[in-house]
């Protein structure tokens, strides 16, 4: 088949290049009546009309609408106007379902338009982008598995057109908005209500990305220097990760991993610095080709960084199944679990590329490339069997969570029946059903409060009650039997459950010969008193600081060897039926300026 927009020996003719400028700015175009349209139709949450009222359907045509149309846009020019066509519907109904199967899982009076979470839409953009890579250079090359350096070409090449293009359309925005400002110092307004109008701001906003789309794609030779340019610059910033993971991996057996397992995102941070490792490596490495070699040092950089992967990717898969083991799975654990899926095959490829030639003489990092389109393939299916019902983070979840309460892993009290009412879903809403008819009673009970709960941190009864984690000052002194009992969130304790410990000191505040407790966190103090109903938290305070370290900690405060209660000079206000508490003010006098 011809292809319209290329002459017989494949270059853009001069027709060509005003097809391809008319069929981008169309593109554009529709994606932006299109979506002003869907825009319309979910602007009223109190009156929507359809296509918003059927959320499945919605969702479907925001992630088709979304990103389907700047894949076409990138594959215009590139791909046969046949296999533009096959590749575009194909892309849209994945999207589609995608969209589909995360709105039908949402609840109806919990999510609005577009119905979507999230990672939905980063994940699919992720998915489209990697796929449509991998896609266009083996079409180009009529095979199924192209040669490295055409992935290299196509995908980093896209890269800078994208950044630019968005960049490209921010300063479009900026310049509108200054010349509002402009005609309103006169006394204009008219160009102020036009840019607030979405009639206009969608449709305009996706017909100049289109525009600058095909004003990069004209300059071929300019996105590659720009590309040459951003690709020398990150590769030097390889050396900096690599000494910055190195260092950290050798103070570990120094330090211990109790310091990172309490910041409560040790996956998230680990992983993060691996997928740094792998971007800065490829910037490093490019094409592979033998006059395209980086200096010395950084070859070196390369081989350290791609060995270091896998002690990270360890890290991050020994935290995950601490965790998992102890709470059970969620969402965000098995969507981290996946990538630490990719991150594996990721280690052992670029750590086989760096070792290979110990025992085997192989070019520089070749096994690399390999890696590359592997990890690449798994990423796109594991991306759609996630957001799909094949492996959807939410059933999973939910099954597990259940699991553990039948089987006694957790006790009902315990249990995060909010998760189930909030966060997973349909597909929890239909488990907390389920448990609201239990044979056990104190189970039914709590899943019956969930459910008829209003707000996720509203009622207590939904959320579990956690252990607080209270330090004792001074050194050997006892708390009160009951004190650190697990609470939930409505009580100051809670606080102490996160990631820090609170410190408590016992006195007598108010001369009755009976200790009350100060609880500090780092930002306040609260006293407790024993009433008949237990210990209440009566009162709140915070240190005034004129001087000294900055946001002092309260923790630290509280144990200074004079702390005792102080007479109020002045005394809170009764009005009515309430009281107004005073508030000390504190004079803090800037220094005086003395002139050298």
């Amino acid at each position: 088949m011809t292809d319209p927009f290329h002459d017989q020996t494949g270059r853009a003719s001069l027709g060509g290049a005003r097809g391809l400028a008319a069929v981008r700015l169309g593109i554009g175009l529709i994606q932006g009546v299109l979506l002003y349209l869907l825009y319309r139709s979910g602007a009223l949450h109190d009156a929507l009309s359809w296509p918003a009222t059927q959320p499945p359907l919605f969702g479907a045509l925001v992630l088709a609408v979304a990103f389907t149309p700047v894949m076409l846009l990138a594959g215009v020019g590139r791909l046969s106007v046949k296999a533009l066509a096959i590749w575009g519907a194909v892309a849209a109904v994945v999207l589609a379902m995608l969209g589909w199967h995360d709105a039908a899982q949402q609840v109806r009076d919990y999510f609005y338009p577009p119905y979507l979470r999230f990672p939905v839409f980063a994940f699919a953009a992720t998915a489209l982008f990697i796929a449509h890579h991998l896609i266009v250079p083996a079409v180009a090359a009529r095979r199924w598995i192209a040669d490295f350096d055409d992935y290299f070409d196509t995908a980093w090449k896209a890269g800078v057109q994208l950044v630019l293009s968005l960049g490209f359309t921010g300063a479009f925005w900026l310049l509108l908005f200054l010349g509002s400002a402009l005609f309103q110092v006169i006394g204009l307004e008219f160009l102020s209500d036009l840019i607030g109008q979405e009639w206009f701001s969608i449709p305009v906003t996706c017909l100049v990305f289109a525009t600058a789309v095909q004003l990069t794609d004209v300059r071929a030779g300019l996105i590659r220097g720009v590309r040459t340019v951003a690709l020398m610059l990150l590769s030097w910033l390889l050396l900096v990760i690599t000494v910055l993971v190195a260092g950290f991996l050798i103070a570990l057996p120094f330090t211990g991993l109790d310091g990172l397992w309490k910041t409560g995102s040790a996956t998230a941070l680990v992983l993060s610095a691996a997928a740094a490792l792998i971007i800065l490596i490829n910037t490093a490495y490019q094409d592979g080709r033998e006059d395209n070699l980086p200096p010395v040092v950084l070859r070196v950089a390369v081989r350290v960084a791609a060995v270091l992967l896998t002690p990270l990717i360890l890290i991050a898969v020994w935290g995950l199944s601490l965790r998992i083991g102890q709470h059970g799975l969620t969402p965000d654990r098995i969507i981290a679990s996946a990538c630490a899926l990719v991150g594996v095959v990721y280690a052992t490829g670029y750590g086989w590329a760096a070792l290979s030639p110990f025992w085997k003489k192989t070019a520089w990092m070749k096994p690399l490339e390999r890696t590359n389109v592997a990890a690449a393939v798994l990423t796109v299916g594991v991306i759609l069997a996630l957001f799909s019902p094949l492996l959807d983070p939410a059933r999973l979840s939910v099954g597990d969570q259940v699991a553990r309460l039948k089987r006694g892993a957790v006790t009902a009290a315990e249990f995060d029946y909010g998760f189930l009412k909030w966060d997973a879903g349909r597909t929890g809403q239909r488990a907390l059903a389920e448990l609201a008819r239990s044979s056990n009673a104190d189970i039914a009970a709590r899943a019956k409060r969930a459910q008829a709960s209003t707000s996720r941190y509203d009622d207590d009864q939904v959320t579990p009650p956690s252990q607080p984690r209270i330090t004792i000052w001074p050194k050997g002194a006892v708390l009160p039997e009951g004190f650190d009992a697990p609470v939930s969130s409505g009580d100051p304790r809670f606080a102490c459950s996160g990631t820090e410990d609170c410190v408590a000191v016992l006195r007598d505040m108010n001369g009755d010969g009976r200790d009350e407790i100060l609880l500090a966190t780092r930002f306040q103090i609260t006293l407790f008193a024993l009433s008949a109903e237990g210990w209440r938290p009566e009162a709140d305070y915070r240190a005034n600081v004129c001087a000294g370290p900055k946001n002092a900690d309260h923790r630290e405060l509280i144990k200074s060897p004079d702390m005792a209660p102080v007479a109020a000079p002045w005394p809170d206000l009764r009005l009515g039926e309430t009281t107004a508490s005073r508030q000390i003010r504190i004079d803090c006098r800037p220094p005086v300026a003395v002139n050298p």
